[in-house]
């Protein structure tokens, strides 16, 4: 086993991590050695799969402002997000957009010259600045390319996190296998970001990357520091069947409507004032609405639709905004938009839940920040709004990146691997997982894992179905132990890897259904049908679940209220 020794470790390479990185090196100017471990290639992340926009407030004098943004974020977050956080997130965000401009990121442009910004569900004014429908692949691109510049960082790629080290209550390292070697390796350093993303691939239905199994989350969780709200689950309203592949919300927010099967607009009875552009939660929830009551069409596998028009718009617009909507829709679904209307249905999207943070990105293990999906900030609370995700990748991926780099000038000395600790995982991973004899397959126990979230822990949730999801979820995580790996190489073995994803995905899966089991109101992205109704009184609080052996132990904290009390949410 291979010790590596930096100053500042960035786990993972997505907008928030690659944001991180670039702070900490111009923070430091040269005096720390950095890395990025990433389980990827570093221009591959799921960040690049990020289409319709980041929202800011660019041009107050257009009669926007930040306040109204903050307003429209925790109205949309069903009034569970922190409002602290919130305030520092919109003051923050525009001079990040800038900042990629100055980059030189290719921005999409109004006629004058100056930034576009397009309308976004939630939104009470047009502010997401998008690069046409493809503004996840030019930020990821924009922030890698200036990256280069900073020579002191090192990139380990294809290398994936097995566990973090801690002990006595603080930071000292990480585990990790390099996919490309097979090697076994420990890294220790001064501080730590998290910035791995999030877990909606433990669903089956899904506008995840493959490789986003939820990692960072896992590691974390077993390592003591608490993750918070993980019930609340985004499905986005626009999932192309029957791949899963998003829609980005762009396609309303330039003026697309959702049909149902007898050609209405279905939507001016859920939302009489912003129609398609609602909040994602009752955009969902509409659509389902429709499909229970037979307005929807038959679908393949179950999976019936509803119709997303955007034939009016024309050939011209959609191929000048909507370029990448267009191309999925013919190779996915084997048809144009500019003819025909694309079948979609709700799919999941993000995890609004994550590693609990306070507002400056810092968990409750000093050393170790976390930023972006995988972390818990909290700005979205209960539903997050189009737009706020991509902006909240590059917010506090500058923050974290900041505070972690001071944090490890200050430091004078760096901690030491606890050997026994890191020796232990190597033995876990290297042999135990190659020598296990027994006849599970691991890729069965994976597909019902994801039929088990997709059938009972999905935009409607009950009481009996809750529960039966976490009976079948204990099983699978029992059955996992009885796995062998068929493939007993070393390089790029993706049986061990899909196994250390399925180990992490079944314990967040558990962590999921335990908070929307506990939690009896419908608020935001959860909604029960045995308790319709949002529960002020007993259920404004975040949930903290911390791991024990025998499955996560609930806690709970307020929501940190600064100006607006919770109301109605009219759209």
């Amino acid at each position: 086993m291979e010790i590596l020794t930096h100053d500042l470790i960035i786990l993972g390479a997505g907008l928030a991590g690659l944001r991180a990185a670039i702070e900490a090196a111009r923070v430091s100017q040269g005096q720390l050695d950095i890395a990025i471990v990433a389980k990827t290639q570093l221009v591959r992340p799921h960040s690049v799969c990020a289409e319709g926009g980041t929202g800011a407030v660019i041009r107050p004098e257009e009669g926007d402002s930040p306040e109204l943004h903050a307003w429209d974020t925790v109205k949309g977050s069903d009034f569970l997000a922190d409002q602290d956080a919130v305030e520092l997130f919109v003051q923050t965000i525009p001079q990040e957009i800038l900042q990629l401009e100055h980059w030189g990121i290719p921005w999409s442009r109004r006629k004058d010259g100056r930034i576009d910004q397009r309308p976004f569900g939630g939104h009470s004014f047009p502010r997401a600045v998008f690069a046409a429908d493809k503004t996840g692949f030019f930020e990821v691109h924009t922030l890698y390319d200036t990256l280069l510049k900073y020579p002191r960082v090192t990139k380990y790629e294809e290398c994936m996190a097995t566990s973090l080290l801690v002990e006595e209550g603080k930071y000292c390292g990480l585990t990790a296998i390099d996919l490309k070697s097979g090697e076994f390796l420990a890294f220790r350093s001064k501080a730590l970001i998290i910035a791995t993303g999030g877990a909606c691939r433990i669903y089956g239905f899904t506008t995840y990357s493959h490789t986003v199994t939820g990692d960072g989350m896992a590691i974390a969780y077993r390592a003591g520091l608490p993750l918070k709200d993980m019930e609340f689950v985004q499905f986005h309203p626009t999932g192309l069947v029957p791949s899963g592949i998003l829609i980005t919300e762009a396609a309303r927010g330039e003026g697309g409507y959702l049909i149902n099967n007898l050609g209405e607009r279905f939507m001016q009875r859920y939302a009489e004032k912003m129609m398609e552009l609602a909040p994602r939660d009752i955009v969902s929830r509409s659509e389902m609405l429709e499909i229970e009551a037979g307005r929807g069409f038959p679908g393949p596998q179950g999976l019936d639709y509803v119709h997303l028009d955007l034939r009016h718009l024309g050939r011209e617009k959609i191929n000048e905004r909507l370029p990448l909507i267009r191309e999925v829709a013919i190779k996915f679904a084997g048809l144009d938009p500019v003819d025909k209307p694309i079948p979609v249905r709700p799919v999941a999207h993000y995890s609004m839940g994550g590693i609990h943070v306070n507002k400056e990105g810092a968990t409750p293990i000093e050393g170790i920040w976390a930023a972006g999906e995988v972390a818990c900030v909290s700005i979205h609370g209960a539903n997050r709004l189009g737009t706020n995700s991509t902006a909240e990748c590059l917010v506090w991926g500058a923050i974290t990146g900041k505070k972690a780099a001071l944090h490890a000038m200050k430091v004078s000395s760096l901690p030491e691997v606890p050997k026994e600790k890191a020796r232990t995982e190597e033995h876990r991973v290297m042999e135990e997982i190659f020598q296990r004899k027994g006849t599970e397959d691991l890729y069965t126990i994976r597909k019902e894992l994801r039929e088990t979230m997709d059938t009972h822990v999905g935009v409607f949730r009950t009481k009996q179905g809750l529960e039966k999801a976490l009976t079948q979820i204990k099983e699978l995580k029992e059955r996992l132990k009885k796995c062998s790996l068929k493939d007993q190489s070393r390089i790029y073995n993706t049986d061990l890897v899909s196994y250390l994803e399925m180990e992490n995905m079944v314990e967040l899966a558990e962590v999921i259904v335990a908070g929307a089991l506990a939690r009896e109101e419908s608020r935001g992205g959860h909604a029960r049908r045995d308790f319709p109704q949002r529960d002020d009184q007993n259920w404004l609080k975040h949930t903290l679940a911390y791991h024990t052996p025998s499955g996560p132990r609930l806690e709970y904290i307020p929501v940190n209220i600064t100006i607006w009390k919770p109301t109605e949410r009219k759209y």
